[in-house]
């Protein structure tokens, strides 16, 4: 279907990395705990749309700038991992434990927590390059338009990753409900805080591939 192949085992595999760990994933936990479902929900929809910026400018071939120029991989890199760590910072910062539950990030509007799940995402230049290393796997050498295929796998991956952001999310958010009753979610949130430097410290520190 428009010029792909072995389209189950995309979708398999698509499923199998969407679920593996990584800042996305932190972000909407991060956001879920913090200000419940729909915060979690508008972090999932922003970092599926940083997805889709992805996907378009790997179909028109401006990622591959990524894949070739260690000046525009860096540069991008380090944007990213610094505003990884600045977040991780900042969860710590306002994670203070008192006698009393609090919150671990103050309440912010939708449109802002969608935003910076989209910065989120966009600001990973390992997300450029995964999809030009993944999905033309997936493509026929003989495709007359291979920038279509790559646009079809790539929606079909960002609707998957939205399906599990979602169930993240949710998840998330009744898991903050159980740790708020215990006292628990400073300290949840502090872990975060440091997942997400760590997270920003092995970016900034990768290399080029």
């Amino acid at each position: 279907m428009f010029g792909t192949h072995d389209l189950s085992v995309f979708i398999f595999s698509g499923l199998l990395l969407n679920i593996t760990p990584g800042a996305d994933s932190l972000y909407i936990i991060t956001r879920s705990t913090s200000q419940g479902w729909r915060a979690g929900m508008a972090a999932a929809f922003g970092i599926c749309a940083g997805c889709y910026i992805h996907i378009f400018a790997a179909a028109i071939g401006l990622s591959a700038l990524l894949a070739a120029s260690a000046v525009a991989f860096t540069l991008v890199k380090l944007i990213g991992a610094l505003y990884l760590v600045y977040f991780g910072i900042t969860l710590i910062r306002n994670s203070q434990l008192s006698a009393q539950p609090v919150e671990p990030l103050a309440p912010v509007p939708l449109l802002t927590i969608f935003c910076q799940g989209f910065l989120t995402d966009i600001l990973n230049p390992k997300v450029a390059l995964f999809f030009l290393a993944f999905v033309p796997q997936f493509i026929e050498s003989s495709s007359p338009n291979k920038a279509l295929a790559f646009i079809f796998l790539g929606a079909i991956f960002s609707f998957n990753a939205m399906l599990w952001c979602l169930f993240l999310a949710w998840t998330a958010a009744h898991f903050a409900h159980i740790t708020r009753r215990h006292r628990s979610l400073p300290w949840f949130t502090r872990t975060l805080g440091g997942l997400f430097i760590f997270l920003g410290l092995k970016l900034a520190l990768s290399k080029q591939s």
